[in-house]
């Protein structure tokens, strides 16, 4: 079994996992390379679309498998796990709908992705309702459909309490499976924004509050419909061994209710997401399987079988996945540093241009043809598009020299990127193209696109600016 070291809230192989990710990473980055050629060679981009968003089916599909054969490796056979992506990180109906055919389920946190999760075909019983918010009108929605349930709070928990007393005669009751999340406040990782599990946080039932864990406990006594557990500790930067310290703190919660109880009532423990995404490298670190290990020593009760599992991965699974490709529109200098002036910016790796230190992107340098661009290394910005000085993706890199007309490649914004568009001086939402690659030689030869979301048109921007209303506000 390979050792780790932490580093920067990341769990590091150093033995076979990390040569397995370096190969696959190594992998991606010829798919990408042979994507970005076709993408200029097929007309996907260029003058007329300077900035276009590339999705890696195959790494969508490896990374699913990674993650089923992480959990399968350490429960017994016929364990109930089902692994709901966690639609907020890529909210397009065809992503859902490919992770859906890959056996993945949706995690939905407002009306709008239970909509999309639903577009896509994922069925209610591999639909998991999250969210710290949800109104009377989203619980009765998901407990009428059959869809489980993780209750943020005392009062949620009052409206599902008021939902059942209300169903019909004869009808069994909820139809949902039904949990509460609890927050361990166990502390939290680098990124305090991301952090879920601290001792403030907004989610979840506070367990170490005075009186918190009795009431969950007695919550559980009193309904005896109430059958899982929830806990997400945060997402990215947060270190494996703090993620297994809060799934061991729910894991111990419901061994005492079960206990107390006197027969397994809690039967499925929801884990949450949050394994960190190393935006450093083409590699894939730390993995699933070496969470799932993780678990395995720290919570061997959990993984025993008597539990069925939910988890909730959405960075982890698309980020690696996703490219922004965008022309040089200009090159330009300013107090001696080159300048290359782009179409992507703000508008698609918001998080990187407010939070750069938070949040880096790597940036790979591609000439007019699309092809790998080489030479001296020149150290540049690499601008965006928005009317305000700090749309930069990149401060300072060393790139071979951009030139007019060739091509930045934004690097690992498969989540929370291209998907999240940002309408800062109305920059329309570009199109997003899955790919395969038949084979990743760099010509760019063998490369299929699909349309998973079409380019905003202006016409389109203008109406959702309100453009049919456009004398509403004149006397």
């Amino acid at each position: 079994m390979s050792t780790g070291t932490q580093e920067d809230g990341r769990t590091r192989d150093t033995g076979r996992g990390e040569d397995d990710g370096r190969a696959a990473g190594a992998e991606r980055a010829a798919r990408r390379d042979a994507a970005v050629r076709a993408a200029v060679a097929q007309g996907l981009l260029g003058p007329g679309s300077p900035l276009v968003a590339l999705l890696d089916v195959t790494g969508v599909r490896e990374s699913a498998a990674g993650l089923r054969d992480a959990f399968a490796a350490v429960t017994p056979a016929g364990t109930p796990v089902l692994h709901a992506f966690a639609v907020k990180a890529t909210p397009l109906v065809p992503v859902l709908r490919l992770l859906h055919a890959e056996g993945i389920g949706a995690e939905v946190a407002s009306p709008g992705e239970l909509a999309l999760a639903r577009a896509a075909g994922v069925p209610p019983e591999r639909t998991v309702l999250d969210s710290p918010a949800k109104t009377p009108a989203e619980l009765r929605e998901a407990l009428a459909l059959g869809i489980a349930v993780n209750a943020d709070n005392p009062q949620e928990l009052a409206r599902i309490d008021a939902l059942a007393a209300g169903s019909p005669p004869g009808s069994g009751g909820l139809r949902s499976p039904v949990g509460i999340r609890v927050n361990p406040q166990v502390g939290g990782g680098t990124i305090e924004a991301l952090s879920t599990a601290t001792a403030t946080s907004k989610f979840g039932v506070a367990l170490r509050d005075e009186g918190a864990r009795e009431w969950v406990v007695r919550a559980y006594l009193d309904r005896p419909w109430l059958t899982r557990l929830h806990t997400h500790t945060g997402s990215q930067g947060i270190a494996l061994p703090l993620m297994a310290r809060g799934v061991a703190e729910t894991y111990a919660l419901a061994e005492e209710i079960n206990r107390r109880a006197g027969r397994q009532q809690v039967d499925t423990v929801d884990i949450g997401g949050g394994l960190p995404v190393d935006f450093t490298s083409d590699a894939v670190e730390p993995t699933y399987a070496r969470y799932a290990r993780l678990l395995k020593e720290t919570v061997p009760g959990l993984l025993d079988g008597r539990y069925g599992l939910v988890t909730e991965f959405g960075r982890s699974l698309l980020a690696k996945h996703g490219t922004v490709v965008t022309r040089v529109e200009y090159a330009k200098s300013a107090g001696g540093r080159a300048v290359a002036v782009t179409h992507a910016g703000v508008q698609v790796a918001t998080r990187t241009v407010y939070a750069p230190a938070a949040w880096p992107l790597r940036i790979a340098a591609y000439d007019a043809a699309g092809r790998p661009k080489t030479g001296p290394a020149v150290t540049q910005d690499v601008a965006g598009p928005a009317c305000f000085a700090g749309d930069l993706l990149a401060r300072g890199i060393p790139l071979p020299l951009l030139e007019q007309d060739d091509h930045v490649a934004v690097l690992d914004t498969g989540a929370y990127a291209f998907a999240h568009h940002y309408g800062y001086n109305s920059l329309p939402r570009p199109a997003v193209h899955g790919f395969t690659a038949d084979r990743a030689d760099g010509t760019g030869e063998g490369v299929s696109f699909a349309l998973v979301r079409p380019a905003q048109t202006t016409g389109e921007l203008v109406a959702e600016s309100g453009g049919a209303h456009a004398d509403a506000l004149l006397p």
